[in-house]
């Protein structure tokens, strides 16, 4: 960990990571984290929208569809050969993919959002009728669908088409440091070459990276004060550099580094940080009017959580996106500023506050 002249620090790993030098050729078409979060949310939007019931369980499905290709990775057809009565494991969140009737299949594991999302059509009476055959839909059917969601995120179709999907989700592990042959395996892909067959890894191992990995993509989009991201611009300066980050959530975070830790971090533009800022540094001022300050970053939220104590207080502000900013008073400015839950305020704090971390 770095530390500048500000008390708040740089952190980040100056260790080797293979995920640096891994780069992708500039024919080979793929979406990003960010790209692949935007496509989430239009399916989700697009399934809320739907005027009627029957329309609602229709979308889901072909939302679900989606989901399961962009944590899996799988093929289409694998995905809508899946048995959701035999082949969906919710206790250990994994799926049996690839087996058919008499095959074996390779199971992956599923995030813990997809198994809730997963729960709660299985316990929907409206599915009924559909448990075990509730991916089945016609390949014609979901492609025009996916295609759809598409144009509203602005992308072309070959974009979205399910095999590029599956090739974003294994540019997405690969950058995760994630080892080949995990990558393979989650795939389904067979050894790329003899050298890859001398890095196996025994299945105990396998899986335990896998939840690994779904565990920290899980945390960066719900733990607290921390905002995971696509480095958008980077300014530098003499000493010190600009590093502005584009939030899963759409928010831009800005953070002053010095130029040192730039280069050990090796963050540039189109690189994936995290950026964290530590709840005494946020600032809260109470309405909706943007206010005037020094604080480069500025978010407005609703209270959710107000936590009161003798001589300091916690603050719980969520975002529009879902992000939550914990902020830390006095309890004097808490009571002064009539904090109450529900109610809109601002989260401010300057960019030497916050922390850029590359996992």
């Amino acid at each position: 960990m770095d530390d500048t002249k500000h008390d708040a620090p740089e952190s980040g790993s100056k260790r080797f990571r293979a995920a640096r030098i891994f780069s992708v050729p500039d024919d080979v078409k793929f979406l990003d984290t960010l790209e692949l979060t935007r496509l989430s949310e239009a399916f989700t939007a697009w399934t809320t929208r739907a005027g009627r019931p029957d329309v609602a369980v229709s979308r889901n499905r072909v939302r679900l569809i989606y989901l399961m290709l962009r944590h899996t990775g799988a093929r289409l057809g694998e995905v809508l050969a899946v048995n959701d009565r035999t082949d969906v494991n919710l206790e250990t969140l994994s799926v049996v993919l690839g087996g058919g009737e008499e095959g074996v299949g390779r199971e992956v594991q599923i995030p813990a959002e997809l198994g809730e999302a997963l729960a709660a059509v299985f316990d929907d009476p409206a599915y009924g009728s559909m448990r075990g055959t509730l991916l089945r839909l016609d390949q014609g059917h979901v492609r025009r669908k996916f295609y759809e969601r598409a144009e509203e995120c602005g992308y072309t179709k070959e974009l979205v088409n399910p095999s590029t999907i599956r090739r974003s989700r294994a540019v997405e592990l690969l950058r995760d440091d994630v080892p080949l042959p995990v990558v393979q395996r989650i795939l389904g892909h067979s050894t790329a070459d003899l050298t890859a067959a001398f890095l196996h890894l025994p299945e105990d191992q396998r899986r335990k990276v896998e939840r690994q990995v779904l565990t920290r993509e899980t945390r960066r989009t719900s733990a607290r004060n921390a905002f995971f991201g696509r480095v958008a611009r980077v300014q530098r300066g003499d000493i010190q550099s600009i590093v502005t980050v584009e939030s899963l959530g759409g928010h831009a975070v800005s953070s002053i580094i010095t130029n040192e830790s730039l280069k050990n971090l090796g963050v540039v533009e189109g690189s994936f940080v995290t950026a964290e800022i530590k709840a005494p540094w946020v600032v809260l001022e109470a309405g909706e009017d943007m206010p005037r300050s020094t604080a480069g970053n500025r978010f407005l939220g609703e209270v959710e959580l107000i936590r009161l104590g003798e001589l300091t207080s916690e603050a719980i502000v969520a975002l529009a996106d879902g992000t939550r900013l914990c902020a830390v008073v006095t309890t004097q400015s808490a009571r002064e500023l009539a904090l109450a839950e529900g109610q809109k305020v601002w989260a401010m704090f300057t960019a030497f506050a916050v922390v850029l971390h590359v996992e």
